[in-house]
C-alpha cells in the first residue's frame, strides 16, 4: 500500500466517523423533543458502515462507507406530563426512546475513532515529506 493509499482509506474512515459524530449529536439536541401521542417520536439515527468493495478480490483495500442511516423507534416513550400543552386527555406526551449514556458512549468511540484516522493522515503525511526530503537530498 502506497503513502497516498494510507490517506485515501484513513480519509473514509474519517467520513464515516464524522457522520456517526453529526448523528449522535441530532439524537442528543432531540432527545427532549415532545411530540403529542397521535404523532411519531422522533426517531434517533444510527449510522450503517460497511467495507467499501467489500468481497472484491482484486482491490487491496478501499476503505469504508457510510451505507445508509438506520432510524430507531418511533413509538417512544409515554411521559405523564399534566401541564404540558401537547398532553393528551389522559395527560400523556410523547418523548423519543433515546438513552443519553448510551448516546454519550457512542459519541465517545465515534471520537477516537475519528482521532485514530487523523492521526494515520498525519503520520503518511510525515512519511510523504520524509521521502521528498530523502529525494532532495
Amino acid at each position: 500500500m502506497t503513502v497516498f493509499g494510507a490517506i485515501g482509506i484513513a480519509s473514509t474512515g474519517l467520513t464515516v466517523y464524522r457522520k456517526w459524530i453529526d448523528a449522535v449529536s441530532d439524537n442528543l439536541s432531540n432527545m427532549n423533543t415532545v411530540r403529542s401521542t397521535n404523532e411519531a417520536a422522533y426517531q434517533a439515527k444510527y449510522v450503517v458502515a460497511e467495507a467499501a468493495n467489500y468481497g472484491n478480490d482484486t482491490d487491496d483495500g478501499a476503505g469504508v462507507r457510510v451505507q445508509g442511516i438506520a432510524l430507531g423507534d418511533a413509538e417512544g416513550r409515554m411521559v405523564y406530563e399534566p401541564d404540558h400543552p401537547l398532553a393528551d386527555e389522559g395527560g400523556y406526551v410523547k418523548y423519543p426512546d433515546i438513552d443519553m449514556s448510551s448516546q454519550m458512549t457512542q459519541l465517545i468511540m465515534a471520537q477516537r475513532g475519528y482521532q485514530a484516522n487523523a492521526a494515520v493522515v498525519d503520520r503518511a503525511k510525515e512519511s510523504y515529506q520524509a521521502a521528498l526530503q530523502i529525494g532532495r537530498s
